[in-house]
């Protein structure tokens, strides 16, 4: 065959691999509200810098007639290239070929360019759009999702994953994204679940919708499993970009670092009276965040659920942090069994790829209840502090107020190897709240005074004098220092600069046990 046929060849098996499942399914993809697997691919990355690898490959199943329906690419895109210029792997499901269905040659593709990116130490996106296994190949699709949820595994903590749903996504498919560092969903057209409304039905006689079962609404506040919602394709796609901009390419790197036109010595004045001077009175810590971070901006994660804790990446005179924050607007900034679940994932991530850690601190300490004990708050309550306990990165905390009992403990305190923990002078560190303690402390004596109602109030204002500030802590050494709440911003920047070169590591160990 000379060079005119193969040039031939190439291009029309091109056509057809572009082509998908055929014009007519492509328009009616677009008419759903939804890119194709290409068209997200190309919005994603650089202009111009995707590489397409298997672009050929097909099935090699023969049942059910399947032998004359071979189209090349199989059900999946998958390729490299850049974003914002720095190295990509991605897989993009087509749906309009089998309906994105796996087969053999589908996770053999998926699994080829995971394991690329970990080679390369670069992240790797998976935009999810599947409408399961694939029926006629049995087993070996099962086979197949099996290999890529072991290199989900093998990856994880290696090289960033990150999974966008834009279509459906059911069944067994539903456990490599679980398994991913970040899930964005897309509102209306996209959904996740194990097991379908019909089945749910026939069970359990419950009657839902697939997006109430597990659309992105469902599963931003209800269940966590989603981490950022976007209202179409192209907003969710965007938002993977800005997610990857705040994150290295591996393990190994740094965080990449942007320089700001916002001042690193900035102070606010207008911190210094955020806080309430009534201790039971609720403020939004966001206030607190966007005032503090560059240009007052930073990506909340999971802003939806579990909301008396904040998580999301920020920039501080231009290095990536984490960022971890009770938040005292919602359930008085309580911990509960969600907040540490969500809350200790989040400080694993960071710390798995070097980003620092800041922890703003207002916890009056763990939701109490039959529903949380009996929910395991205690194993839950104690993920997070293993997190913390674990992280060897940069980990910078403010107490803003309250910070009683063992929660105290577990917001990234000196005690668990916190490197710098500032207070604001609103502070309060104590076992417990004064009012809590003198009614535990002094019960006798309330009991034989003359009037229980003003020694009762004598003395809690002598506890929280004593007690309920952060003077005892810092005389102790358990804060480094008393800081004005106008100073955070240069404070916090000053820390990161000093930590840069920090190094610290854990005992040698096959992997801790986490009370998963």
């Amino acid at each position: 065959m000379g060079l005119k046929e193969n040039l031939e060849r190439i291009r029309s098996l091109s056509q057809q691999a572009e082509m998908g499942g055929g014009e007519a399914r492509l328009r009616r993809q677009r008419e759903g509200g939804r890119l194709t697997a290409r068209e997200r691919i190309d919005f994603l990355l650089d202009p111009g810098t995707f590489v397409e690898l298997d672009k050929f490959k097909t099935h090699r199943c023969t049942d059910f007639g399947m032998a004359d329906r071979k189209i090349p690419g199989d059900g999946v895109v998958t390729g490299y290239g850049t974003v914002d210029g720095r190295q990509v792997c991605i897989f993009s499901q087509d749906f309009t070929v089998f309906g994105g269905s796996l087969s053999g040659a589908f996770a053999e593709k998926v699994c080829k360019i995971m394991d690329l990116a970990t080679k390369i130490g670069c992240p790797v996106i998976g935009l999810n759009d599947s409408g399961g296994a694939r029926i006629q190949e049995g087993v070996v699709s099962l086979a197949g999702y099996a290999d890529i949820f072991l290199r989900n595994v093998l990856s994880s903590g290696v090289v960033p994953q990150i999974s966008a749903i834009m279509g459906p996504c059911a069944g067994g498919a539903v456990y490599s994204p679980a398994m991913t560092d970040f899930i964005v969903m897309v509102r209306d057209t996209s959904y996740m679940f194990i097991t379908g409304p019909d089945v749910i039905k026939a069970t359990t006689h419950e009657e839902v919708t697939m997006q109430a079962l597990g659309g992105a609404d469902t599963h931003s506040s209800k269940s966590g499993v989603c981490h950022l919602e976007a209202p179409n394709d192209e907003a969710a796609l965007l938002t993977i970009r800005e997610l990857l901009s705040y994150m290295p390419s591996n393990n190994l790197d740094d965080p990449p670092f942007r320089p700001t036109n916002d001042p690193v010595d900035r102070e606010d004045e207008s911190l210094d009276s955020i806080v309430p001077e009534n201790p039971n009175r609720p403020y939004d810590m966001r206030d607190i965040i966007t005032r503090v971070v560059d240009d007052g901006h930073w990506l909340e994660i999971q802003p939806e659920y579990a909301q008396n804790i904040l998580i999301g990446f920020a920039r501080l005179g231009g290095f990536s942090v984490g960022i971890v924050a009770n938040q005292p607007a919602y359930l008085a900034g309580c911990l509960d069994i969600d907040a540490s679940v969500k809350a200790a994932r989040f400080v694993r991530f960071c710390d798995c790829f070097n980003i620092p850690i800041i922890t703003f601190v207002d916890v009056p300490g763990f939701l109490p209840g039959t529903a949380q004990e009996f929910g395991g708050i205690i194993r839950h309550g104690a993920k997070l502090l293993y997190a913390y306990c674990e992280a060897t990165v940069p980990k910078v905390t403010v107490i803003t107020r309250k910070a009683y009992g063992g929660a105290y403990d577990v917001m990234s305190s000196k005690h668990i190897r916190g490197d710098f923990n500032f207070a604001y002078p609103t502070a309060e560190i104590a076992v417990m709240g004064p009012e809590g303690a003198v009614n535990i402390v002094f019960r006798n004596e309330l009991e034989r005074a003359a009037d229980p109602i003003a020694e009762r109030n004598r003395l809690v204002e002598d506890y929280r004098q004593t007690f309920a500030n952060p003077f005892k802590a810092a005389e102790l050494g358990y804060i480094d220092e008393v800081l004005l709440p106008r100073m955070t911003r240069p404070r916090l920047i000053s820390s990161l600069k000093v930590l840069q070169n920090k190094r610290e590591k854990n005992p040698p160990r096959k992997h801790g046990n986490i009370p998963l």
